[in-house]
C-alpha cells in the first residue's frame, strides 16, 4: 500500500471519529443544576448527597436518583420530576 493511500485513510479514519464525536456530544448532555434547584424548592438543602442522586438521572438510574432525593428529604414526586429533569438537555 503506498503512503499516500495510507495517509488519506489515516485523515479519513480521523475526521469520522471527530465527527462522530461532535455529533453525539450534544446528546450526551445533561441537566444536573434543573435536578438540584428543583431538589432544593421542594424542601432539600444543597448537598453532596442531592448532586449524586442527580448525577444517577443523568445517567439513566431513575430509581437510585428518586431514593438518593427521597432520602436527602425532597417527597417522592418532586423527587421524581427533579430526576427526569437531570436527564434533559439544559435550556
Amino acid at each position: 500500500m503506498r503512503t499516500s493511500t495510507r495517509i488519506a485513510g489515516a485523515v479519513t479514519g480521523l475526521t469520522l471519529t471527530l465527527g462522530g464525536a461532535v455529533l453525539a456530544a450534544p446528546a450526551a448532555r445533561a441537566d444536573i443544576p434543573a435536578c438540584t434547584r428543583m431538589a432544593e424548592l421542594a424542601g432539600a438543602t444543597a448537598s453532596d448527597s442531592v448532586t449524586a442522586a442527580c448525577g444517577r438521572g443523568v445517567v439513566g438510574d431513575l430509581q437510585g436518583c428518586v431514593t438518593g432525593l427521597t432520602e436527602a428529604g425532597v417527597p417522592g414526586g418532586a423527587a421524581t420530576g427533579a430526576c427526569r429533569a437531570a436527564a434533559h438537555e439544559p435550556r
